[in-house]
């Protein structure tokens, strides 16, 4: 993983997570703001998936779990989409909170991958 790009990922979790439970606990409902900010959260999250596959073929290989790395991966990826599935079968207060929860998920997730990738485990 690269470091510059983990803090990208992890800093607009922090924030679309953020705004997602401020909007919720606001009263608003699921809007293009806060499905967008989960949009964009899930193109970082595909961009590493791209960049875990092409890591270790051109000797970047992680110290830790490779399995470990991918579960955390798939699953990081596969948050947003549930959280924006339930918003859209809900669309209530809630399920923008709920977005934002997932989101947050997403920033500890994305930052374990990167200890998990450069922090040998021996």
């Amino acid at each position: 993983m690269i470091l510059w790009f983990t803090i990208v990922q992890v800093a607009v979790a922090v924030i679309a997570g953020l705004f997602c439970v401020i909007a919720g606990l606001a009263g608003r409902r699921p809007s293009d703001f806060t499905v967008g900010a989960m949009a964009l959260l899930e193109l970082l999250l595909i961009a590493q998936i791209v960049m875990g596959i092409v890591a270790p073929l051109v000797g970047n290989s992680p110290t830790g779990s490779l399995l470990e790395f991918w579960v955390y991966l798939v699953s990081a990826a596969l948050l947003p989409i549930a959280g924006v599935g339930w918003a859209l079968l809900e669309r209530s207060r809630w399920s923008t909170v709920i977005m934002g929860i997932a989101a947050l998920a997403v920033a500890v997730m994305v930052w374990r991958m990167y200890t998990i990738w450069t922090v040998q485990l021996a």
